[in-house]
């Protein structure tokens, strides 16, 4: 899905890590949420409360998921979910446009 239509943006911005990585986000008609946003080049660890698809549009990154040892290369096109009440790091190796869903 290229665009979302009838939805609700949220003007502030999600800034994290020095605003190296920022994302915006979007309110949908049935409750769900996602945000839109870019991390530049970096190593970067978050933690996630809900069940979380993320999308990468455009870039590449590796990810490593909690209690897992190996790396996986995550091209734009491609997509990785991580559990609730978990955690990943993540290596953004080009300027990195993502949308992530959330539950």
């Amino acid at each position: 899905m290229s665009e979302f239509a009838n939805v609700t943006i949220v003007k502030a911005a999600n800034i994290y890590f020095d605003g190296k990585v920022t994302s915006r986000t979007i309110k949908f008609g049935d409750g769900t949420t996602k945000t839109l946003g870019i991390m530049m080049t970096g190593d970067y660890e978050f933690n996630t409360s809900e069940k979380e698809l993320m999308e990468i549009i455009a870039g590449e990154v590796k990810i490593q998921l909690a209690g897992q040892d190996s790396w996986q290369t995550i091209q734009g096109g491609e997509n990785f979910e991580v559990a609730a009440h978990s955690s990943f790091k993540i290596q953004v190796n080009a300027v990195t446009d993502y949308c992530c869903s959330y539950g």
